[in-house]
């Protein structure tokens, strides 16, 4: 195995130590905040060391390659976006302290989706619907790396998708703005240029997100090991499921324990630097 190093600040004495506790035969730059111990030993004490140190960490089999997969379906709140969307609209409608303890208590998996996205959602009947594209405009943020992993992953030759338990008003901009493959979210409900407070269709929540990447998979003629899935809540965790590889991005303690890989300190480009 290899033991994938990555901080925004790694110390050389810190890549000695792990080096030494895995028995790594040798270390490699792959940038300025991610290094690759060849040949390292599975330790469990590497997580503890990890922790303290402030480092994410990854066992990967040498052999994985970027180029192995097809494509890759990213969460957008709080993942592809350093945001949460939903959020920042009950801000336009001064609501935003209680909609953002509903969307923690979701992300945390203490309430079920749908209930929570139409609880939100109806905090914020009356809305215009001209400050969606004030939210966006204003509000929408890019996480860290998110341009430079998409980058790479295109050039790899994978296929890129976005599905938020959000609303298609963000997802169908942000496909536009990165070129994505694929985007599928909810729609609000609009009648007379304001919110209704309402959901249109079925809500695409946990288990939506798992069947609309299973059908997008499918519909490529891809093996399950063949797609990389991102999230941070637990909502996430059935589209993970139908993914080989799970990374959980600055994710709900639910989330990482479930995940392939955790990232909590640096950007979405270091997914990336998992692979060879």
């Amino acid at each position: 195995m290899n033991l994938i190093i990555q901080g925004l600040e790694i110390q050389n004495s810190d890549l000695r130590e792990l080096a030494k506790l895995v028995d790594a035969n040798h270390i490699e730059r792959i940038t300025d905040q991610a290094f690759r111990l060849k040949s390292a030993a599975r330790r469990e004490e590497v997580a503890a060391y990890c922790a303290e140190a402030g480092l994410d960490f990854a066992f990967v089999d040498p052999s994985a390659r970027l180029s192995d997969f097809g494509l890759v379906a990213m969460d957008m709140d709080s993942t592809l976006l350093a945001i949460e969307s939903i959020d920042e609209i009950a801000d336009m409608q001064g609501v935003k302290a209680q909609v953002a303890e509903i969307t923690q208590r979701t992300m945390r998996g203490e309430i079920v989706f749908a209930e929570s996205l139409r609880l939100r959602t109806a905090l914020l009947e009356g809305l215009d619907e001209d400050a969606l594209q004030r939210v966006y405009d204003e509000r929408v943020r890019l996480s860290p790396g998110a341009e430079k992993m998409l980058q790479r992953m295109k050039s790899a030759g994978l296929k890129t998708m976005v599905i938020s338990g959000g609303f298609t008003f963000f997802t169908d901009r942000v496909k536009t703005r990165l070129d994505l493959d694929y985007a599928a979210a909810n729609r609000f409900e609009v009648s007379n240029g304001k919110l209704t407070g309402k959901v249109l269709g079925d809500i695409i929540g946990a288990t939506g997100k798992g069947e609309v990447l299973k059908k997008v998979r499918e519909e490529l003629g891809l093996k399950r090991e063949q797609v990389i899935a991102i999230g941070d809540g637990a909502n996430d965790l059935k589209m993970m499921e139908e993914a080989g590889v799970s990374i959980a991005y600055h994710a709900k303690p639910v989330v990482q324990a479930k995940a392939t890989y955790s990232l909590n300190h640096v950007g979405l480009d270091g997914v990336i630097n998992l692979f060879e």
